[in-house]
């Protein structure tokens, strides 16, 4: 077991604090993943993004701008809180899944949300369909959301006990 392997395993397991730390990692990682799609946006501006997308599916109709926007950002930090929380559950008794401090992380989700859901959803093209800057934008912001999610889960359930 390597040293850090061996600090993560100090505390005893608790889902609670594993759900409760990866909710707040999540959190703090999808403010940062918003950041990263700023300074690397995925589609050209005006575009609608996935969540508002997925807003209007579930709506079955059209939304207004303003409803699009606000329907679409309570999907995206409601996925990125429970994705988070998934995560840091997951991290309590499986601590191989922090590999890479989270990357491995944002690269998995990565795949299963814009490699495989959302393409069968029609929310997006097919990976082999999407532009390079789509694809390695969303898997940069992912990545990001997956580091940023596994640093602040560790801080934060370290500090729990």
């Amino acid at each position: 077991m390597s040293k850090k392997n061996k600090l993560e395993v100090i505390h005893e397991r608790s889902l609670a604090k594993g759900l409760l730390a990866g909710l707040i990692g999540g959190l703090v990682a999808t403010a940062a993943k918003n950041y990263a799609e700023r300074l690397f946006p995925p589609r050209p501006l005006g575009q609608p993004g996935r969540p508002a997308l997925l807003a209007e599916k579930i709506a079955g109709n059209k939304l207004d701008k303003v409803k699009a926007l606000a329907a679409g950002e309570a999907i995206h930090w409601t996925f990125g809180a429970a994705t988070g929380a998934a995560y840091g559950a997951l991290a309590e008794y499986y601590p191989a899944a922090t590999t890479k401090d989270g990357a491995g992380f944002g690269m998995a989700l990565s795949s299963l949300t814009h490699g495989t859901v959302l393409p069968a959803m029609g929310l997006s093209a097919d990976p082999e369909d999407q532009t390079f800057r789509e694809r390695t934008s969303e898997m940069a912001a992912l990545v990001t959301y997956g580091v940023v999610t596994e640093t602040v889960r560790r801080f934060v359930r370290k500090r729990m006990g």
